[in-house]
């Protein structure tokens, strides 16, 4: 398996946990370094993903939080 399939995969399983990711979130748990990429790929794929845009409160540095929207 290839690092960008393992990695949308563990993503995948990290959302469906309930866990909402951010991209220093994915470097530091799956070693991704493009989470946007594998947002995409994951939304191509079907998955309904929430995005919603953080501004860090210190640096003014915004940045995504991204969730997975559930479908019952």
């Amino acid at each position: 398996m290839t690092t960008k399939a393992a990695q949308t995969i563990q993503i995948l399983d990290y959302l469906k946990a309930g866990n909402s990711i951010t991209p220093l979130d994915a470097l530091r748990k799956f070693g991704c370094m493009r989470l946007g990429a594998r947002i995409y790929d994951l939304k191509q794929a079907g998955h309904v993903i929430n995005t919603l845009m953080v501004k860090d409160e210190k640096s003014g540095a915004r940045y995504a939080c991204y969730s997975l929207v559930s479908i019952d």
